[in-house]
């Protein structure tokens, strides 16, 4: 743990000797020792923060010719934590001042400081000097940070243009570049990459898995999770605790619990994220009690739940209709471990009230939230109000209404939800009157929309789209489901 107290006194103390060196014109290299890592650290803040004259340079000797000592002190600020990412920068423009020619350990880790708080402007200056340099232009580990920061910043096209320029491409290349694909949503083309590393004479290892498993991950797409996994057997790579929590949450986000479950068991090495995966799988798909159980059996082993692990546990809750256990459970979380819980968390809370019929708990639950609550957290209690008290009489739904309103005033979405609960309840003059103001307004809702897989291929569906393929045949067997439906209740 950081002792910033200290850290602010060696600074000072680093300031004033600097100062009375300069005073007296001594020629002294002035170096603070300091242990491990804080030495970088603090020798690097005490650089971008002190007053760089000609005479105040002659004080660091030779330091000032040499790469080495400045890409030390630019990596130490680059990995560490808070503003000191941005205080590499301010130490390189001194090395350029300096006169220090940058070499293929400078460029990396000041890309690396730039993707941290998604300086596009300053990397992009710096790439622009990357260009002027022949000699670093083309090489490797220059260009796969330049990758990353793109890919950090949500430019994929110009991590794509790094990618395709590059002549030598290692392992970490198609990692940078596939991971991009991951940060910019482009997902297919993620797996698509995947197959095309596998037809070059590059071996993926472990962390190329990781980054494609996330990918089917967020497609939902089984097969080629499955095809991923395959290819990890294959090729002998050892399900470390990062692939296998990769393998746990891909198949538990894809609906196949038993084989994360199967995964998971077999799994030597397991960290907070691999128990919170497969506690987030079992609560998602049905098995709250098995989460739960789970969830006890982490606290016997000493692991120390994160925010995602608590989600797991309350959602479990909810689906189950474990409503005493809900606020227990995240009283637990925020008291005794100290997390701050997030949206998702209240909303589990309020969607668990809801369910049960206690619309005046979960109102005031979200009355004395710590943060202003969303659009969603709204909708989650007014889907409850239609459900429990469809004639208002308490006068919950009204008033969450007008948040709503208030809050997203051109949601079509909400109006369109607040007009059916009036007309369930038989209120037709207000009904028709918000379906008059969403017309007269000119508001469109957004489509529903399902998607379905089917032989590795995704098919998606559009309320009120019949254009997609063999809709006929769709429709015949869905009217077949219906009339089946049918003769069952009869």
């Amino acid at each position: 743990m950081l002792n910033y107290f200290f850290i602010e006194r060696s600074l000072l103390k680093c300031r004033f000797l600097l100062y009375n060196a300069f005073s007296s014109r001594k020629q002294h290299f002035v170096q603070v020792q300091f242990h491990s890592r804080l030495q970088s650290v603090h020798y690097s803040s005490c650089v971008a923060t002190c007053s760089f004259s000609d005479s105040v340079l002659e004080l660091f000797g030779g330091l000032e010719f040499e790469p080495f000592k400045w890409n030390k002190v630019i990596r130490a600020l680059a990995t560490s934590e808070n503003e000191s990412p941005r205080e590499a920068i301010r130490v390189f423009l001194f090395m350029r001042r300096w006169g220090v020619r940058p070499n293929e350990h400078t460029f990396p880790f000041l890309f690396k400081a730039c993707a941290s708080f998604s300086g596009l402007n300053e990397g992009r200056q710096i790439h622009s000097d990357v260009l002027k340099r022949g000699d670093l232009n083309f090489n490797v580990y220059v260009r796969n940070s330049l990758i990353h920061f793109y890919g950090s910043c949500k430019k994929i096209l110009e991590a794509y243009k790094v990618f395709d320029e590059m002549p030598l491409r290692n392992v970490v290349s198609w990692n940078s570049i596939i991971s991009a694909t991951v940060e910019c949503c482009w997902l297919s083309d993620s797996v698509e990459l995947f197959v095309e590393m596998r037809s070059s004479e590059t071996e993926p290892d472990e962390t190329t898995m990781v980054i494609v498993l996330s990918a089917c991950s967020e497609l939902c797409c089984l097969n080629k999770g499955k095809w991923i996994h395959a290819q990890v057997i294959q090729k002998g790579l050892v399900v470390n605790c990062q692939l296998g929590t990769a393998l746990v949450d891909m198949y538990g986000k894809c609906g196949d619990v038993e084989y994360a479950n199967s995964v998971f068991s077999r799994m030597m090495h397991r960290n907070t994220w691999t128990w919170s995966a497969m506690i987030l799988a079992f609560a998602q798909h049905g098995f709250a009690l098995y989460a739960l159980d789970l969830f006890n059996k982490m606290r016997n082993y000493d692991v120390k739940p994160s925010d995602v692990t608590f989600l797991g546990v309350l959602c479990a809750c909810s689906h189950a209709g474990l409503v005493e256990d809900v606020l227990p459970y995240f009283n637990e979380m925020v008291q005794e471990h100290q997390i701050k819980p997030r949206m998702p968390h209240f909303c589990t809370v309020v969607d668990t009230l809801g369910r049960s019929g206690r619309l005046k708990e979960a109102y005031a639950f979200i009355l004395n939230m710590p943060m202003e609550p969303d659009g969603i957290l709204w909708r989650a209690l007014l889907s409850a109000c239609n459900i429990h008290d469809i004639n208002d009489y308490m006068g919950i739904r009204e008033k969450v209404r007008e948040k709503l309103v208030e809050m997203e005033p051109r949601g079509c979405g909400n109006l369109v939800m607040l007009a059916n609960n009036y007309a369930e309840a038989g209120l037709w003059e207000k009904a028709t009157e918000l379906r008059n103001g969403i017309r007269d307004r000119g508001l469109k809702k957004v489509a529903g929309e399902s998607c379905i897989e089917l032989a590795g291929s995704i098919f998606r569906f559009f309320s009120g789209d019949y254009s997609c393929v063999a809709a006929d045949e769709v429709f015949l067997i869905l009217d077949t489901f219906s009339l089946h439906a049918r003769m069952i209740q009869v």
